[in-house]
């Protein structure tokens, strides 16, 4: 299959340092839950969900950040507004998605968002699990990877923004 060429850029990264990991075929995916369905060995809650949304800070203007959370968790404004001191929070809008991310569509954009030079935030509760799983930039290719090697390697903001 062809698949976005961000599969290549996570792949070869993840090879590159030496972390473990597995990939996933699977047939097009939107949601975690569908996900889930399909990514044999992981939970709902290891999915690791990305959103990319629009925030304004006092010092730092608008900008488009990446927040990532467990699949079966909701994304909470006010607890993201209280904790990074952010106002006029909004999801980005899938042209502005696909502008950022080099067309990767909404469902498929994978938690590196340090890859698009976003700014990422990662909900303390994913990184509980020793494995965390996503898409990597195509809704129909998935990869499995220890959290710490995640945490390693994008080097997220951690926080508290989640409704698990």
């Amino acid at each position: 299959m062809d698949y976005h060429p961000v599969v290549g850029r996570i792949t070869t990264l993840l090879s590159e340092r030496g972390v473990w990991y597995e990939t996933f075929e699977h047939e097009a995916v939107r949601t975690s839950e569908e996900a889930a369905a399909v990514r044999t060995g992981y939970t709902l809650t290891q999915g690791a969900k990305a959103l990319i949304v629009r925030v304004r800070h006092k010092e730092r203007g608008k900008h488009f950040a990446m927040f990532v959370l467990p699949g079966s968790a909701r994304f909470v404004e006010a607890a993201v507004r209280e904790e990074f001191g952010f106002s006029d929070v909004r999801f980005a809008t899938e042209t502005e998605v696909a502008e950022l991310t080099g067309g990767v569509l909404p469902g498929g954009v994978p938690p590196f968002g340090n890859l698009f030079g976003l700014p990422v935030y990662v909900d303390e509760s994913l990184l509980v699990h020793e494995k965390i799983i996503f898409n990597a930039g195509d809704r129909s290719f998935s990869v499995g990877m220890l959290a710490r090697d995640f945490a390693t390697l994008v080097a997220p903001v951690r926080g508290n923004f989640a409704n698990t």
